[in-house]
C-alpha cells in the first residue's frame, strides 16, 4: 500500500498557475506509474494526467493538453502538476493515485492508492 499526500492547491484567477504536489510513501512508488484525477461537484472524477514509472511516457486528457504538465522525481518519491493558464473549469478537488502498473494507464479501477486531494478554485 502507498500512502500519498497532495499539496499546493488554493484559489487563483483564471489565467493563473498552480504546481501540486503528491509525496509518496510505502511500497516501492518509483516502480509504478502514477496519475492525477479531478472530481468537480457532480461530476465523477476523471483522469487528467499520467506519467509511467519512468517518467518517460506520459498522458494527457484533451482538456489540459498543452496547458498541464506532469512530472515525477523518483529520488523523492514525489509527482507534480504543473498547470498553467487555468480556467474557471479546471475548479476541482485533485488527487493523485499510484498505479498497480508499470505502464501509462488511465483507467480508475489500474490505480490502487489515492490521495485526500486537494483543493484548486479558479476564479473568473
Amino acid at each position: 500500500h502507498v500512502h500519498l499526500v497532495e499539496s499546493g492547491g488554493g484559489l487563483v484567477q483564471a489565467g493563473g498557475s498552480l504546481r501540486l504536489s503528491c509525496a509518496a510513501s510505502g511500497r516501492t512508488f518509483s516502480s509504478f506509474a502514477s496519475g492525477w484525477f479531478r472530481q468537480a461537484p457532480g461530476k465523477e472524477r476523471g483522469i487528467v494526467a499520467a506519467i509511467s514509472w519512468s517518467g518517460g511516457t506520459t498522458y494527457y486528457a484533451d482538456s489540459v493538453k498543452d496547458r498541464f504538465t506532469i512530472s515525477r522525481n523518483n529520488a523523492n518519491n514525489t509527482i507534480y502538476l504543473q498547470m498553467n493558464t487555468l480556467k474557471p473549469e479546471d475548479t476541482a478537488v485533485y488527487y493523485c493515485a499510484a498505479s498497480r502498473l508499470r505502464v501509462v494507464t488511465t483507467l480508475n479501477a489500474d490505480f490502487s492508492s489515492w490521495g485526500q486531494g486537494t483543493q484548486v478554485t479558479v476564479s473568473s
